[in-house]
């Protein structure tokens, strides 16, 4: 015997079937672009020179797995989950110190918006010259994308809190640390959760610009290598296992949002 009422699962089956019904025309969406891009190179209204096809992407596919595709996906993913995991801890770490010490906020606020505005790629031959060309220069580059957002997220989130709250603990007398423990962190851990989606893939799109300044491997120098050469499949196809990366990643944090959501 069902322990749900009968609106219960009627509205249970609608979300299922609301789920469904997103995810259908999510893909007919992507068979529909890729169905029509094949279709307008075989009749020859676009170049695939120029513009490619999904024929030659998957031919293209298929050489780079004899030729150290697998390497390159590991070293860009690798750049950017270190990148990503130290962005979100200093983040995290430097946004409570902020939201800890008024004052310090403050204080760094007009730098935190000036280093955020810097475009990033105009830093690229300096952070060689600081870094040297090697993997750390890639993850710093990351870093210089990554951290600022991350830190301006959480802090305008911390500070954003239901202030009854904090007025309700600071009336029993509860430190700062009892605040942030009880309150500050727990009502923001969706918050949290959002910011990690922005910053995997500021940190990917850190990562590719660095491999393109610097890198000998990875997905980066592929697609800085495919344009040299003008090689625009491998450049297509490089952007396209890009794609498929960023979405495991995000539907990964999406399934650490999911469990949070649960246990509240």
């Amino acid at each position: 015997m069902s322990t749900y009422s009968k609106e219960h699962e009627i509205f249970i089956k609608r979300k299922r079937k609301e789920k469904y019904s997103i995810v259908f025309f999510q893909l007919l969406i992507l068979i529909a672009f890729i169905v029509i891009w094949q279709l307008l190179a075989d009749f020859k209204i676009i170049n695939t020179f120029l513009f490619s096809s999904p024929k030659d992407i998957v031919n293209t596919l298929v050489k780079l797995l004899d030729d150290n595709l697998l390497k390159h996906i590991a070293v860009t993913t690798y750049e950017t989950l270190i990148s990503f995991a130290i962005a979100s801890l200093m983040g995290l770490v430097v946004a409570t110190i902020l939201w800890w010490n008024n004052t310090i906020a403050k204080i760094l606020d007009p730098y935190l918006t000036i280093i955020n505005s810097l475009p990033k790629v105009a830093l690229g031959p300096l952070i060689i010259i600081w870094v040297g060309t090697s993997t750390n220069s890639i993850i710093f580059m990351a870093l210089m994308i990554s951290l600022i957002i991350s830190i301006i997220n959480i802090y305008n989130s911390f500070i954003a809190t239901e202030k009854n709250y904090i007025i309700l603990l600071k009336s029993f007398k509860a430190s700062k640390w009892q605040i942030f423990s009880k309150v500050i962190l727990p009502s923001n851990k969706i918050n949290v959760i959002n910011t990690l989606k922005i910053n995997i893939s500021m940190s990917l799109i850190g990562v590719i610009m660095g491999e393109l300044l610097v890198s000998k491997e990875g997905l980066g120098y592929l697609i800085m290598y495919g344009s040299q050469v003008f090689n625009i499949n491998l450049v297509i196809t490089s952007v396209f296992i890009l794609g498929i990366i960023s979405y495991i990643m995000y539907y990964i944090i999406h399934l650490i949002e999911k469990k949070a959501v649960t246990k509240n």
